[in-house]
């Protein structure tokens, strides 16, 4: 027999063993987790009520976890699902609540299925089906799983989504130039042209750890506060948020900022994964031409040949991403729908999803800013 258990909050949990399950991604990191229910972010009133499902060993330590959350909306997660919702409820049912598997408010790919074992996966699978038939739960939803992860649930009989975003990857560069010396001439021009115009009367600091002080987290809330307000309306984090992230994860912590003399006037903040740099939030205070690119894109491309790191991840949606050096890549979502009509009717739907999504790709592919062989 294996017992699964639902737990009213990550934090409620051994940091040590849900890290030791969770691979080094810093969005399903206990600090992340945990800082977004100490905040408020998540939690009452929110919509989103944390549930994290786990399983432990006859020792009681944990060998699997999903970050799994009851929803009353769809609002944060990046992968839209409001039309099913109105069709449910145009059948007479009731779509909400729902179960999550998610990284609040981030769609960055990383593990869904926490796992010492990956033969636990089907039984940790089954514990959120259980879930949501012993609850009244319309369905489950696993959004942003790393690839490797995405044949665990296609096993279990989940429903597969893809979709696209645009990411950097680091091919050895040396530096900018070296990334830079791939393009095509025209493309390399204008790319230079841009980090110029931008840079022109501006300073811009790359501060993580302790260098982040209270000051550079009340300028960066008057920037995250002015792209959401223009964005979706409501911020999704609050400001208590960004300095438990700073407390508890400040060294994977990459805040970039630009100075016009000492004052703040742009910013953009980026979390360092174990291979990946993920750029998370940006805004501004005024209007430069081709700032948002600087501090989002070239810097982040900049800070990865620094480290060492694989690729930059640029968030959801963006396709002049394309432009400036970010290549198309597949995302993947698994979704398991209780009512077995409303399963068949939303399967078809995806079938022909994701025939029109792997066109787009393969043609997104060759608008590359790249040189291009043969």
């Amino acid at each position: 027999m294996i017992e699964a258990q639902v737990w009213p909050s990550v934090g409620a949990l051994p940091a040590g063993e849900w890290d030791a399950l969770a691979g080094g991604n810093p969005f399903v990191s206990h600090a992340f987790l945990s800082a977004m229910e100490d905040s408020g972010s998540v939690g009452p009133g929110s919509g989103w009520a944390p549930a994290p499902i786990t399983i432990s060993d006859a020792a009681g330590r944990l060998i699997a976890a999903l970050p799994s959350y009851l929803k009353d909306h769809s609002q944060g997660e990046y992968v839209f699902d409001h039309a099913w919702a109105d069709a449910w409820h145009r059948a007479g049912g009731a779509y909400y609540p729902k179960l999550q598997i998610a990284a609040p408010f981030t769609p960055a790919t990383g593990p869904r299925l926490l796992l010492a074992d990956p033969a636990l996966a089907g039984p940790l699978l089954r514990a959120a089906e259980q879930l949501c038939g012993q609850n009244g739960l319309s369905s489950a939803h696993a959004t942003f799983i790393e690839p490797a992860q995405v044949p665990l649930f296609e096993s279990a009989g989940w429903l597969l989504r893809s979709d696209i975003q645009f990411h950097w990857f680091n091919r050895a560069y040396a530096d900018f130039e070296g990334f830079l010396a791939d393009l095509s001439s025209r493309k390399r021009k204008d790319l230079r042209k841009e980090r110029a115009a931008a840079q022109d009367g501006v300073e811009i600091r790359h501060l993580t750890g302790a260098d982040i002080r209270p000051e550079h987290w009340d300028a960066f809330w008057q920037f995250y506060q002015d792209t959401g307000a223009r964005k979706w309306g409501r911020p999704y984090l609050t400001r208590a948020a960004f300095d438990l992230l700073g407390e508890r994860m400040g060294e994977q912590i990459l805040l970039i900022l630009a100075f016009a003399g000492d004052r703040p006037i742009a910013g953009a903040l980026n979390l360092i994964g174990s291979d990946a740099l993920y750029g998370r939030y940006w805004g501004a205070l005024v209007d430069k031409p081709f700032l948002h690119f600087e501090l989002c894109y070239y810097q982040a491309i900049d800070a990865a040949i620094a480290r060492g790191l694989a690729r930059v991840e640029a968030g959801a949606q963006g396709g002049h991403k394309l432009a400036r050096g970010y290549e198309p890549v597949a995302t993947w979502s698994a979704h398991y729908l209780v009512d077995p009509g409303f399963r068949e009717a939303v399967a078809g739907f995806l079938e022909r999803e994701r025939a029109g999504v792997a066109s787009d790709q393969v043609y997104l592919s060759g608008r590359t800013p790249f040189k291009k062989q043969g």
